[in-house]
């Protein structure tokens, strides 16, 4: 299991019984068939440790920086590994990987027909027709419509348009004021199993309406105007978050961060606070952040406390569990 910079090179000193158990430049052969590997390293992000130090073979979490400027959290072994071995500026990074990926929208199914009258051609979305039903009423109209377009365009050639895609807006989004808790049939699952167990051991010494998920915003937030936190505390208006780098250490990191502070940004806008337990080598994003190893018996505790400096030992101590 790969582990945190910090960690890796406490354990090799004391293993090795020596402040440098790796010299600088002990390594440097293994890496110089790997240049861009060597540029995108950054000993400012691993704690002082040079690239020359760490054996490509180490089972621990380094961060990069890609040639675009994305922050990438991956092991030494996960970067020689990837296709190439010159690793040029096409080196692998999900954020550019993300980016690049063609974005093409997914439009109805067009064909070319003919009207009645040796009309001129119509490209469009092929219905037939339905009797006398609601549908069939309204497609007799438009093709009525297209009939009389066309004869009055001089026997031009009339294309419809396609429909612009609606924005992805929750259409299940309640109407309530900015900033009121609800339960919503938009919000996903859980993501993890941590998440669910920091709720249950909050839920042990805290009271709060259970089951909502979700915070009505004020103005979109990536389509909707909604955002769901892992844990939600309608009765403190405090909204809590557990972050992890994630199996391949790639989460809330480089352009996953800049949406994680754009989504408290979003939830301050609305006079909720955001506390956010933050695990591994994840830096803190706001006043009231925890940096911590992983989920433990002082994590909830540590979380009462930040909740009594957000919003006071008065409040928060009368919604604790006797």
């Amino acid at each position: 299991m790969p582990e945190p910079i910090a960690r890796w090179w406490a354990r090799r000193q004391w293993s090795r019984g020596t402040d440098v158990p790796y010299e600088v430049g002990r390594f440097r052969e293994a890496w110089a068939s790997f240049p861009v590997l060597i540029r995108q390293y950054r000993p400012e992000f691993n704690g002082g440790v040079v690239l020359t130090q760490i054996p490509p073979a180490a089972d621990v979490w380094l961060t990069w920086l890609c040639d675009a400027g994305h922050l990438v959290v991956a092991t030494p072994d996960e970067q020689r590994s990837r296709p190439g071995r010159e690793r040029r500026r096409s080196s692998w990074c999900p954020d550019c990987t993300e980016l690049a990926r063609p974005r093409t929208p997914s439009l109805p199914m067009a064909a070319t027909v003919r009207l009645p009258g040796d009309s001129p051609l119509v490209t469009g979305p092929v219905e037939q027709p339905s009797g006398g039903s609601t549908r069939g009423r309204e497609l007799e109209a438009t093709w009525a419509n297209r009939r009389s377009t066309a004869g009055a365009s001089g026997g031009r050639p009339v294309r419809s348009r396609a429909p612009r895609a609606s924005p992805g807006l929750c259409r299940a989004t309640p109407d309530l004021p900015p900033g009121e808790p609800f339960v919503s049939s938009c919000a996903p699952p859980p993501a993890s199993a941590v998440e669910a167990q920091l709720r249950a051991d909050l839920t042990e010494r805290l009271e709060f309406t259970p089951g909502q998920n979700a915070v009505r915003l004020g103005k979109p937030f990536f389509d909707h105007v909604e955002a769901w936190p892992d844990i939600v505390l309608p009765e403190l208006r405090v909204a809590i978050e557990y972050d992890s780098t994630g199996r391949h250490g790639l989460e809330h990191v480089g352009k996953r961060e800049d949406a994680d502070r754009r989504k408290d940004r979003a939830l301050r806008g609305v006079g909720w606070e955001v506390v956010r337990v933050r695990t591994g080598k994840l830096p803190a994003l706001g006043p009231y952040d925890l940096q911590v190893g992983g989920l433990g018996r002082t994590t909830v505790p540590l979380l009462l406390d930040r909740l009594r400096e957000i919003r006071g030992d008065l409040l928060v101590d009368a919604w604790l569990r006797r």
